[in-house]
């Protein structure tokens, strides 16, 4: 009788049973299809919602409206890239399902941001100051925020994730409660004016911040496909991935900058997106069918393309409401992550 020979388990798979955070935070493989036919499957769905976006319903110039659904088009594109790339990677380097980078004080950075430009300058400098400068400083600024947290962080032996989160969780109150405190010494006028930028916007992206903008998403998409190897041992914790050879603390801290890129990127230029991120990781998780993020990776980009392109298509066509999708999505996605919160009853 001859042999039947299974393919060796990988060094993640050989830890489900083990103890520890990262044994934990690896969900057991499902059965059904495998991950190259989901991700086909979704690799589909993404493609159809992108056509009937682009080129149905077309009332008018064609010219006209073709240019303005592909410049959102883009948008969504980087959209969804930086923010399921960005919290897919933040879960795994945390261990944690539910942690999201906007936990880190993104959203109230750049929330923080706005308000002093508009209680030092008034309403107008928000729309004089649009262009790539001020695209550019923002991003820099989220980015040297994060930089400046992890270096002090990291900088002695006693360094600890723990703590990075919770001075991040802590820093966003901070910030938050100063912008509060700044809106209400607004007047109802300039405060009309900050509250637009303070809700995530498809629509108002200029195309000429998407070239900078998709350069961005290659280069970190690269460096992070390079290393999703290194991404699958993260995620049996520090222990194991060193004894597989990874340098821990240098590999956490490459992610950790390459998520606050990401993230700043997107809040600079769609504006802030707290739950979007969390509801993609989360589908991605449970319809990848693996724990491998050379299949996990990629199904989050296509399920928030699907979101944003599909959800956009539907908004605008049937309910009428092109400009709700963030807020619904943002309502949707709390609800979820309260219910699952709750369900999970733990951080």
């Amino acid at each position: 009788m001859s042999e039947t020979h299974l393919p060796a388990p990988s060094p993640v798979e050989t830890a489900r049973d083990g103890k520890g955070a990262g044994a934990a935070a690896v969900a057991p493989v499902r059965r059904g299809l495998p991950p190259a036919a989901r991700l086909a499957v979704a690799g589909g769905l993404a493609a159809v919602a992108v056509v009937c976006f682009l080129f149905l319903f077309i009332e008018g110039s064609f010219d006209f409206a073709f240019e303005r659904r592909l410049t959102m088009l883009g948008t969504m594109l980087v959209v969804a890239f930086t923010q399921a790339v960005g919290t897919v990677v933040f879960q795994t380097i945390t261990h944690n399902r539910i942690l999201t980078p906007s936990i880190m004080g993104f959203d109230s950075v750049y929330i923080l941001m706005q308000t002093l430009l508009v209680s030092v300058f008034g309403g107008g400098v928000l729309a004089a100051t649009d262009g790539m400068p001020k695209l550019v400083t923002q991003t820099l600024l989220m980015v040297g925020f994060t930089m400046l947290l992890f270096g002090w962080l990291f900088s002695g032996r006693s360094g600890s994730l723990h703590v990075l989160l919770l001075v991040g969780v802590v820093l966003g109150l901070a910030f938050r409660s100063l912008s509060d405190f700044l809106q209400r010494m607004l007047s109802p006028a300039e405060y009309d004016v900050l509250s637009a930028r303070l809700f995530g916007r498809l629509s108002s992206a200029e195309a000429a911040y998407l070239p900078l903008a998709g350069a961005v998403c290659l280069i970190v998409g690269a460096v992070v496909w390079q290393r999703r190897y290194r991404l699958d041992a993260l995620l049996l914790g520090r222990d194991a991935a060193t004894n597989l050879g990874i340098s821990y603390k240098r590999e956490l801290t490459v992610m950790l900058l390459l998520v606050s890129l990401l993230i700043a990127m997107s809040t600079a230029l769609a504006g802030p997106m707290t739950f979007f991120g969390f509801v993609t990781a989360m589908l991605a998780h449970q319809m990848s069918g693996t724990h491998r993020h050379a299949v996990v990776l990629p199904m989050a980009f296509l399920i928030g393309l699907i979101t944003l392109a599909g959800g956009q298509f539907i908004m605008e066509h049937v309910f009428y409401a092109s400009g709700m999708l963030t807020v619904v999505i943002e309502f949707v996605g709390g609800a979820v992550f309260l219910v699952h919160l709750l369900r999970k009853g733990t951080l």
